[in-house]
């Protein structure tokens, strides 16, 4: 058995996030193990560029509202007590909505952690957050996925 003390939390870089996001990391395996997992906190509007993992990633919320989004257009709320997987080589991003802080666990393997796309092919930085409120298409995520069908996935963020 190993007690590791709370590390520092650092800045996220902004190369691959928009507005202010910090990271707690908690545990990075060693040897066999693979596994990460980081305490991350965004800001009201912060959210990731456009990425995908190799071998996916699981959020798991503790605190405040966010939103995780495919390419497809498909559109998640998320609240605390709710886990999201994005499966391996899905291209998504995930933030906090334009009035709430969010918190949440990050779960993933290592690899070469995540493909962050700025700019060429993929535009990677999205919009920032305008605003907040039930849109036409989709539901909270106590209900079924979201699936924006009349509205460009722009007027989520």
């Amino acid at each position: 058995m190993q007690l590791t003390p709370v590390r520092p939390t650092v800045k996220a870089p902004a190369e691959a996030f928009t507005g202010d996001v910090y990271f707690t990391p908690i545990h990075r395996g060693e040897g066999l193990s693979r596994m990460i997992v980081i305490l991350v906190r965004f800001t009201p509007g912060a959210h990731t560029n456009w990425h995908s993992h190799a071998v996916g990633q699981t959020l798991h919320v503790t605190d405040g509202i966010g939103l995780v989004a495919t390419r497809d257009g498909t559109v998640i709320c998320m609240r605390p007590g709710d886990t999201v997987h994005t499966p391996p080589g899905e291209e998504h991003w995930h933030g906090a909505t334009a009035d709430t802080f969010i918190r949440r666990f990050a779960l993933l393997e290592a690899s070469r952690l995540a493909h962050w796309q700025a700019g060429g092919l993929h535009a990677g930085p999205i919009t920032a957050i305008e605003e907040w409120g039930p849109r036409p298409g989709w539901r909270a995520s106590n209900g079924p996925v979201a699936r924006p069908h009349d509205h460009s996935i722009r007027e989520f963020f």
